[in-house]
């Protein structure tokens, strides 16, 4: 695993389809975040802007490959290894931005509530803030491993679908990436830092289920 790893890190970086992804990312960050915001506010928006990119990254790898690489590689290491090569790959890369949007924000973010009469601890606030983004990011990667091959082969279907998914994963109430944002936005109004641990754990089942059946069917097909 740990070779393919390395493959299709390789593969992503050489390949420069990770670019389109980050800038949407940074556009989005400029756009949202801006200097001397509330700290607590502006990691809430970073984590958000980060679900469609993480799903974006997902496609990105795991449709990297033209097919004969893939089949050969699938005949080597096996159909499911090499798709979950891909997806934790593309899991990795949105981890990387969330570290860098994190450290992004509380460099230029203001450490105090909304009404700038309370100071938030900046560490404090940079945990709950990454936690935030680690959870945005597997939720979408969860829609990635969802809304790509082997399930949807099709950029007519998988586009739309992943684009649909991201929107109803991100916007109910119910979603960890709605609780997670809405919380740091929350906080900020009082200065009340909030480790979001729930949101990261629902996130992350979600992600392994969602991977799980993914790399099953890329088995099967």
């Amino acid at each position: 695993m740990t070779a393919l790893l390395r493959y299709q890190t390789v593969l992503l970086l050489r390949s420069h389809r990770w670019l389109p992804p980050l800038l949407l990312y940074a556009v989005l960050l400029t756009i949202g975040v801006r200097a001397g915001e509330p700290v607590l506010g502006s990691f809430g928006l970073a984590a958000g802007v980060l679900l469609p990119v993480a799903a974006w990254l997902v496609r990105v790898c795991v449709t990297n490959e033209p097919d004969a690489a893939r089949d050969c590689a699938a005949a080597a290491a096996g159909p499911w290894r090499v798709h979950l090569a891909g997806v934790l790959t593309a899991l990795s890369a949105s981890l990387v931005l969330a570290a860098a949007g994190t450290a992004v924000v509380a460099l230029i973010s203001d450490p105090h509530s909304s009404d700038r009469r309370t100071a938030v601890p900046l560490a404090s606030a940079a945990g709950a803030g990454f936690l935030a983004a680690v959870s945005c990011a597997l939720l979408g990667t969860a829609v990635g491993a969802l809304c790509n091959r082997p399930l949807l082969r099709s950029t007519v279907r998988s586009v739309p679908a992943t684009v649909l998914a991201v929107f109803l994963v991100l916007l109910p109430g119910g979603s960890p990436a709605h609780a997670a944002v809405t919380e740091l936005v929350t906080g900020s109004r009082s200065g009340t830092v909030t480790w979001l641990l729930l949101p990261l754990a629902v996130a992350a089942v979600f992600a392994a289920g969602a991977t799980a059946v993914a790399c099953a069917l890329s088995s099967r097909r």
